[in-house]
């Protein structure tokens, strides 16, 4: 039997939360996105009312190269400055109770402070989701914190008597009786016990300051008792988020403005950036490292080529990531980047089937402007033709993380401006070669995905070539921006081959239905007009209105010459090659 690298230590409820809320445990999840939904919240407390287990809790104590760091986690001040101890498993568990128990208030997905109210019934021992309708509702107590804030203000008995003085009212007001001694005793009985759940045990395991980094990210990886999936990122943003807090601060602060429009921040159409991408974009920029394990060795003093620890290493990383991190959140280098972005015909996220391809190209943007020292003109050209050629080829789906650090293998022969644009172009050739736009392109445009990045190249395509959407003078670019909709829908995504007639000639499945090459962009009256209408009717009125201009509309929307009067598979094929020569096009123009 191996040594164990934790001990097992009886815990109540109330033990952990006066720890967090004191600071002498370290909590991420306070500061960060808490992901349980309110009525999971709410079944935690209803299993622990019943008796019911709800796991465990695992916390890491600090290890010694962190005693001098200084950090508190949420609002209050805390009584440690610095977390003695770190929960490695339970975060989502433990944040639940400390929010709905004490009123602290949680981050959502958007990085906006909640509050996460959970609602009591002492006479049914009922719990729930807070809702306007409870709240309105004498026998419910709106939010189990003002029972528990209660009791450490020395004030419960108070509380409680307005609870049964306001359900009183509320009943007279009604006709009804007021609360008899049994269901006075009731309420008493069941408050108790709401305040009893301070002391349900849940018992914890701590793994000893001897273990490394090593270790203790291998245990937080695999454990998942929280129903969480727990990887590298997790635990680096947590140790970020104890340990560097100033930083933590930092990247919450940009993660939070990518989700708002506001001028002047990190605000964008193509990506909302979560903490992980910053990591790794960070790691990349500073270590040229891609893979995150690289990160919390890193952070924690390992030189990776000696493979030796110590505190000057651990100084000189935490240095240069901080510098990294700089200029990755510069938001003169962010946007300058978007703008490439959007030069390759990626003007919205919903065009973006990889946020890898963002990332990584903004690596390889920051590297060759800070590194490489490529003039801001050859620097945008390029980026824009990497991005165009990444997102439609899936460079960077599949392993990633060896492909990356495959191409920061190669960069350390690269030495000048030109060295780089030269790399960067040889590898965009290796890619696009003439088969691929003859054999490879059309075979993955042979598709029904809702996420196919050829599509998205198609559509990335049509707006580096400014082409009219089919049978319009409007192009596509302002449509797919945020604010071009309204209530309803300004641009659609239509069949050629309009669904219900496929169905009226044979075609019964989605598979065959929704192929990729049966679909364009159009806009919202040109959609309404053709409708249902099998081809040769709707492209008969088109014909007589557009005149001259409408083989150039077939032309730049891939369509092939009577292509009405094919055959639906034969179209489908024939259209699948002249959709991968609309993107060799954009790439020329590129």
């Amino acid at each position: 039997m191996g040594k164990e690298l934790f001990t097992n230590i009886p815990s109540k409820v109330k033990n952990l939360v006066d720890d967090v809320r004191i600071g002498k445990i370290g909590l991420p999840d306070l500061q960060r996105p808490f992901v349980w939904k309110d009525n999971k919240v709410r079944d935690l407390f209803d299993s622990m009312l019943r008796g019911y287990p709800i796991g465990y809790v695992m916390l890491w104590e600090s290890p010694a190269d962190y005693e001098e760091k200084k950090s508190s986690i949420g609002e209050n001040k805390k009584i440690y400055e610095e977390p003695k101890e770190l929960v490695i498993d339970g975060q989502q568990r433990l944040t639940a109770l400390v929010a709905a128990m004490y009123g602290v208030k949680v981050r959502d997905k958007s990085y906006c402070e909640r509050e996460i109210k959970i609602s009591y019934n002492p006479l049914t021992r009922e719990f729930a989701v807070w809702t306007t309708a409870i709240d309105r509702d004498q026998e419910w107590v709106t939010k189990i914190s003002d029972v528990f804030l209660a009791k450490e203000n020395n004030s419960f008995t108070k509380f409680r008597r307005g609870y049964i003085n306001g359900l009183n009212d509320a009943r007279a007001k009604k006709g009804e009786a007021e609360l008899t001694d049994a269901e006075l005793d009731l309420i008493e009985d069941n408050l108790n016990d709401l305040l009893g759940l301070e002391d349900f045990s849940l018992p914890t395991l701590e793994i000893s300051d001897n273990a490394d980094e090593q270790d203790v990210a291998d245990i937080f990886v695999r454990v998942n008792s929280g129903g969480q999936n727990l990887n590298e990122n997790n635990f680096i943003q947590t140790l970020i988020s104890v340990y560097e807090k100033e930083v933590h601060d930092k990247i919450t602060k940009f993660c939070q403005e990518s989700r708002i429009p506001k001028d002047g921040t990190s605000y964008n159409h193509i990506m909302e950036v979560d903490p992980q991408h910053l990591v790794r974009m960070a790691v990349g920029v500073g270590f040229h490292r891609a893979r995150l394990k690289y990160a919390y060795m890193l952070l924690r003093g390992k030189n990776l080529e000696t493979g030796k620890y110590s505190e000057e290493t651990r100084t000189q990383n935490l240095t240069i990531f901080k510098d990294a991190l700089e200029e990755v959140m510069n938001l003169n280098n962010w946007h300058a980047f978007l703008n490439c972005v959007s030069s390759a015909g990626y003007v919205s996220n919903k065009i973006i089937a990889s946020s890898n391809a963002v990332v990584f190209s903004y690596v390889l943007y920051l590297l060759g402007k800070l590194e490489y020292k490529v003039d801001s003109v050859r620097l945008n050209k390029i980026i824009s033709k990497w991005f165009f050629m990444s997102a439609i080829t899936y460079f960077y789906t599949g392993s990633t993380e060896s492909e990356v650090e495959r191409q920061f293998a190669d960069l350390r022969n690269v030495h000048t401006a030109d060295e780089f644009i030269e790399y960067l172009e040889k590898t965009i050739s290796s890619r696009f070669t003439d088969d691929y736009f003859k054999l490879t392109l059309p075979n993955e445009l042979n598709t029904s995905s809702a996420i196919s990045p050829a599509w998205y190249g198609y559509i990335a395509s049509q707006i580096v070539l400014n082409n009219p959407m089919l049978f319009s003078t409007s192009t596509l670019t302002t449509y797919l921006l945020p604010g071009a909709s309204g209530t309803k829908n300004a641009v659609d995504k239509h069949h050629i081959f309009p669904k219900n007639y496929l169905t009226q000639i044979g075609y019964t499945t989605d598979r065959d239905r929704n192929q990729v090459a049966n679909f364009t962009y159009l806009d919202y009256v040109t959609n309404i007009d053709i409708s249902d209408d099998a081809p040769e009717i709707y492209i008969g009125r088109y014909k007589d209105k557009l005149g001259d201009e409408y083989n150039k509309h077939c032309e730049n929307h891939a369509l092939p010459k009577d292509f009405e009067t094919m055959d639906y598979m034969e179209f489908l094929s024939e259209r699948r090659n002249l959709m991968a020569q609309i993107i060799k096009m954009a790439y020329m123009r590129l």
